[in-house]
């Protein structure tokens, strides 16, 4: 039997509540399938650990994760840390040094559940969205000088270089091929951003030329927020700079219902690192220790996770118990306008994965 080793991340806020509810349902599959099993190694990295170490993880950190077959993480942020020291101490920390470049936002309309658009069903709306995942404006080139005094002056330069954007290309083109539509849309700002934008525009059409079965259009990342709210039916696949996917997939979610079912996988495709997985709702404190978290997103992670790691038929059979427990308003969190809590959502997916037809 295959054990997959896997390190459990839950960092800060509600990613305690819902990294150990994707632990349940991970266990709860394997043991359904069968034909694996999971070693879970956890990590009380993030917010607490820094208040008492100084840093968001060990120095040495990395090392005791980069063979795992997988990670499943929480969120980062902390009320008594400013965020750039809680994302850059830990997530970018792992998804940068691991080369996890293709960070990859599935988004539809669950059953059960009403996307805020006016008449869009799920089929209307069932998009891929891949985050460039390792440079440009997240690349974290600047810095500031005079602090404190008029003279004072700071930068951040979105750094991009032709192999980065080659690789994230390539990979957006092959992951719509994949789909039914075969269809791509990049997004871009070249009209006011007239060098690297325009490099991304560049190399775009150029590795386009090698996917020749893909239908591909190139929009503004302005007009693409309307167009996902006007024309979602006009949208599958799309390929987005770290900061225009970064805000592009949380409207996304938005759209689908509720940042707390939305997934991310952070991959490095070469598999030269393991892979993140993690939900895109955040730390949520306010609502930490209330036990009304959402976890479909991290169960929805979990299953890119299997996915990724090779077991589609596990993957299948989670995601038809994901559905299943949307489908029945009595599973629906606060988020999603219902009263369930997040024992309620685990249970009923253990339930569901359980059952004689998942």
């Amino acid at each position: 039997m295959k054990t997959y080793a896997i390190a459990a991340i839950p960092g800060d806020g509600i990613g305690t509540e819902v990294v150990a509810a994707g632990i349940e349902v991970l266990v709860a599959i394997a043991k359904r399938d069968g034909g694996f099993a999971f070693k879970i190694d956890h990590f009380d990295w993030g917010g607490e650990y820094c208040k008492k170490h100084g840093r968001m993880m060990p120095e040495n950190g990395r090392d005791q994760i980069r063979k795992h077959d997988a990670i499943l993480f929480g969120s980062a942020g902390h009320p008594d840390i400013p965020d750039h020291i809680t994302l850059w101490g830990l997530r970018l920390a792992i998804c940068q040094p691991f080369d996890q470049y293709a960070n990859v936002r599935p988004t539809r309309v669950l059953p059960g559940i009403t996307s805020p658009l006016r008449n869009v069903n799920g089929g209307e709306l069932d998009w891929v969205i891949v985050r460039e995942n390792s440079e440009g404006e997240y690349a974290g080139v600047g810095g500031r000088v005079h602090q404190g005094s008029p003279l004072e002056a700071a930068t951040d330069v979105a750094m991009f270089t032709r192999a980065g954007v080659e690789r994230i290309m390539r990979f957006a083109f092959r992951l719509a091929r994949s789909r039914p539509r075969k269809l791509l849309t990049v997004v871009t700002k070249s009209n006011a951003q007239r060098h690297a934008m325009v490099m991304w525009d560049e190399i775009a059409t150029q590795i386009a030329a090698e996917f020749r079965d893909v239908t591909w259009d190139k929009m503004l990342v302005d007009a693409m927020t309307m167009r996902m709210v006007m024309r979602p039916e006009t949208i599958d696949t799309v390929v987005a700079t770290n900061l225009h996917a970064d805000i592009l997939s949380d409207l996304a979610a938005a759209l689908a219902g509720s940042l707390g079912i939305a997934p991310t996988a952070n991959l490095n495709p070469e598999r030269t690192f393991p892979s993140m997985f993690e939900p895109i709702h955040g730390s949520a404190f306010d609502i930490m220790g209330k036990g009304v978290a959402n976890p479909i997103g991290t169960f929805w992670s979990a299953v890119m996770m299997l996915d990724h790691l090779g077991e589609k038929n596990a993957a299948d059979r989670l995601m038809k118990a994901i559905e299943r427990v949307t489908a029945d308003k009595r599973f629906h969190t606060p988020d999603l306008g219902g009263k369930a809590r997040t024992a309620d959502v685990t249970a009923g997916v253990v339930d569901a994965i359980q059952g004689a037809n998942t």
